[in-house]
């Protein structure tokens, strides 16, 4: 009997606008790859910049929230596994999956850690060092509980992967560490791609409507009057989805601070400029610009957030700093100086083929999908939280959810 994923999307994916839009097409490529029919379900309308996927012969099902039919739906789909797209899938549906398909893995793909991202952000706000009861958020305490209620959430990024098991003590058995999935890049690959000198200007890029783009765009405004100084003849190009009117009014053609929006072929600008910018204040997971800037031999100046858990012990692909002052002088060092820059493109492929190319995680994930497929009762007896969380005194999301369709009559 073929196995069935059902996925259940936050969005629709829009791999041209977002990373996780990316990060989604690559699980579904994987669990392609193992012959598993897949359906997706999302309640949120579709956009035309909606990947199209019924070409890639995935059933789609619009879904309601709070309403009973989404019961009926997943019990004759009857899934070998649900996914769900961030925490707050999961406490809408997940109830409603072990309910109705008690047999059915549960898996959290968290994207990123939202309670993390939540921290940094209102400490950078505030202006000040973030301290350990940041994370303790009602965020933290809805994503926690969503991680320990599903059989096994996959986590992004290294490093918050060692925040959930070594600070707040979560079991290894329900995490798995799955990166970004890409191919590897070959030399004749790069030989390929524009030389240093048939490169010209600065880069940005990322979905204006994500809160830490729009600041790092704010970032890239404060430091630009000094690069420009140093390089008058560079312009900043900007680009990205969900142009917002406040980052319009940002454009500075005399300044070369130019707002391009959406972009429809990230190769193109990519292989005509020759740095990316990313001076990313604050954030979770891995920066779907940075990988691509790896992807496309295009070096980059980023911040530690920003370079957080994607090159390990291995040299970045440019720069990495602490300081306005610092971003500023490497962006000039890298635009102007050739043979470094050269080297910085030759570390972004090291950094892809060592920690992100995809046959290095495939068989081992599938490996662990499989063992819980066969002995889910016995994981499931493991994980005392999860079976306490999910007890009938602690379903506020359910019952509120059933008051809800009680309500609206359904």
């Amino acid at each position: 009997m073929q196995k069935h994923l059902v996925i259940i999307g936050t969005v629709w994916p829009e791999p041209n606008s977002t990373a996780a839009g990316s990060r989604m097409l690559q699980l579904i490529a994987l669990f392609q790859k193992e012959e598993y029919r897949i359906s997706f379900l999302s309640s949120a309308k579709q956009s035309e910049f909606s990947f199209p996927l019924e070409s890639q012969h995935i059933d789609t099902h619009f879904i309601q929230l709070n309403h009973d039919s989404f019961d009926n739906l997943i019990q004759s789909l009857q899934p070998s596994i649900v996914l769900f797209d961030r925490f707050m899938m999961e406490e809408q549906y997940g109830w409603r999956v072990a309910e109705h398909c008690p047999k059915t893995v549960r898996i959290l793909d968290t994207e990123d850690l939202h309670f993390l991202r939540k921290a940094r952000e209102t400490a950078y706000k505030q202006n000040r060092a973030l301290v350990f009861d940041d994370y303790l958020s009602d965020v933290f305490k809805r994503e926690l509980a969503s991680i320990y209620r599903c059989d096994l959430s996959l986590i992004i990024s290294e490093f918050e992967m060692e925040l959930l098991t070594e600070t707040f003590q979560v079991n290894t058995s329900i995490l798995h560490y799955l990166p970004f999935l890409v191919k590897p890049i070959s030399e004749t690959w790069l030989n390929q791609l524009p030389s240093f000198s048939n490169r010209n200007h600065f880069i940005s890029i990322g979905n204006f409507l994500h809160e830490p783009n729009w600041q790092t765009v704010l970032q890239l405004k404060k430091c630009w009057k000094s690069i420009k100084k140093a390089l008058p003849e560079a312009e900043l190009h900007i680009y990205g989805s969900y142009i917002t009117e406040k980052a319009k009014q940002l454009h500075q053609e005399k300044d070369g601070f130019l707002i391009k929006g959406r972009v429809d072929e990230v190769a193109t600008v990519f292989n005509r400029s020759k740095v990316l910018l990313a001076p990313i204040p604050y954030g979770a997971g891995l920066k779907g610009k940075l990988l691509e800037s790896m992807q496309w031999g295009l070096p980059n100046v980023t911040s530690k957030i920003g370079a957080e858990g994607m090159s390990g012990s291995l040299n970045w692909n440019g720069y990495i700093t602490s300081t306005e002052e610092e971003f500023v002088q490497k962006a000039i060092t890298l635009y102007q100086n050739e043979e470094v820059w050269q080297q910085a493109q030759s570390n972004g492929i090291t950094i892809i083929n060592t920690r992100f190319e995809k046959s290095l995680f495939e068989t081992e994930f599938i490996t662990k999908i499989n063992e819980l497929i066969v002995d889910l009762n016995n994981h499931r007896n493991q994980n005392f939280l999860g079976q306490v969380l999910q007890h009938q005194s602690l379903q506020s999301t359910k019952y509120m959810s059933k008051w809800i369709a009680l309500k609206n009559g359904n």
